[in-house]
């Protein structure tokens, strides 16, 4: 039997043509942005849920101990800098913006108001609710992580069945729910784990030098996006290929392993395109009907790279498997005579 030779297999997918594609599918599909869309119309329209009364006290409290511990007065100054930022954030942050994906990563439905945290809109100032008792922040944080999860299960679910055509997911929706719920369980349970050491490490390297300290987290960021690439496609073998969440982060570990150059320009890309363009939308101000332009832009944008990963999963993944397929053909061949 004559068997294929490597060099006439197809070329592996490019990123170029999975973006084009995953562009493709949401302009022919603009209903998928709507998750998003509402999501941020929701964050910059309506309420804000905020822990400022709650929290600051608290936070004021460890500043003045830390002032306490200051000689120079150059030190106390860059404290009470420090000090006016955390405030500003702490006086912006909306408790809603965690069930967008930027809290409940690697699921979850992305959102541009919960990166800009705006405190004004057309209508005026936003109605401020604040939450009354840390046992009720608590029950909101757990609430509004999992209504994220949810909702980013589905969103997953419904983008990914329309990559897969004829608008037919994959997964059925109980089970994208659970598989999501429990790779996100995953996730934290790992992040928390690896934040907590790593954190102690910096503060440890603060008190000996600041310059090694920036150094080490500089580092730690490069290897992180190293981390990142193999990790990127994790949730994608629920979606598409009904795994189960340990079975879809193997096979996007054995993916990145075989076409890790190709998946980290892809990823490479998805971050370059969503990071610059998020300052492009982010250019109105807030209590300008302008900023739902950028609002709108970012829900395509957003939703066509996702589209666009799961078609460059889909694709590299098929090549993966003739690949194997051709080497085991290739392997079991009977040696030719001479």
């Amino acid at each position: 039997m004559q068997v294929q030779k490597l060099e006439t297999l197809p070329p592996p997918p490019g990123v170029i043509s999975a973006l084009r594609a995953g562009f493709d599918v949401v302009a022919s599909h603009v209903a998928l942005i709507l998750l998003p869309l509402l999501l941020d119309v929701f964050l910059w329209l309506g309420p804000r849920l905020s822990v400022e009364k709650l929290l600051g006290p608290t936070y004021a409290f460890i500043f003045q101990q830390a002032r306490l511990g200051l000689a120079s007065p150059e030190d106390a100054s860059r404290l009470t800098e420090i000090q006016k930022l955390f405030n500003e954030a702490l006086a912006h942050f909306n408790l809603t913006s965690l069930v967008s994906r930027l809290q409940t990563f690697p699921v979850g439905v992305s959102s541009l108001v919960a990166k800009i945290m705006p405190v004004t809109s057309p209508l005026g100032e936003q109605n401020i609710v604040e939450v009354p008792s840390g046992w009720l922040l608590v029950a909101y944080i757990l609430v509004l992580i999992l209504i994220g999860w949810v909702a980013g299960g589905l969103y997953f679910r419904w983008v990914s069945g329309i990559v897969l055509g004829a608008g037919e997911a994959g997964i059925s929706p109980l089970r994208a729910i659970l598989q999501t719920l429990l790779l996100s369980l995953i996730w934290m349970l790992a992040l928390i784990a690896i934040s907590i050491p790593v954190m102690l490490l910096l503060m440890v390297l603060t008190f000996i030098s600041p310059i090694v300290a920036s150094g080490a987290a500089f580092l730690m960021l490069v290897f992180s996006f190293w981390l990142i690439v193999p990790l990127f496609f994790t949730p994608h073998g629920i979606f598409l290929r009904r795994q189960n969440a340990f079975s879809s982060i193997y096979t996007s570990l054995r993916m990145a392993r075989f076409t890790l150059p190709t998946s980290g320009m892809f990823v490479f890309s998805v971050f370059i395109l969503s990071t610059g363009l998020n300052y492009l939308w982010s250019v109105p101000s807030s209590d300008s009907w302008m900023l739902g332009i950028g609002i709108a832009g970012h829900a395509f944008i957003t939703t066509a790279l996702l589209a666009a990963s799961f078609v460059y999963y889909r694709d590299m993944n098929a090549w993966l498997q003739m690949v194997f397929e051709n080497l085991q053909q290739k392997n079991s061949a009977p040696a030719r005579q001479v």
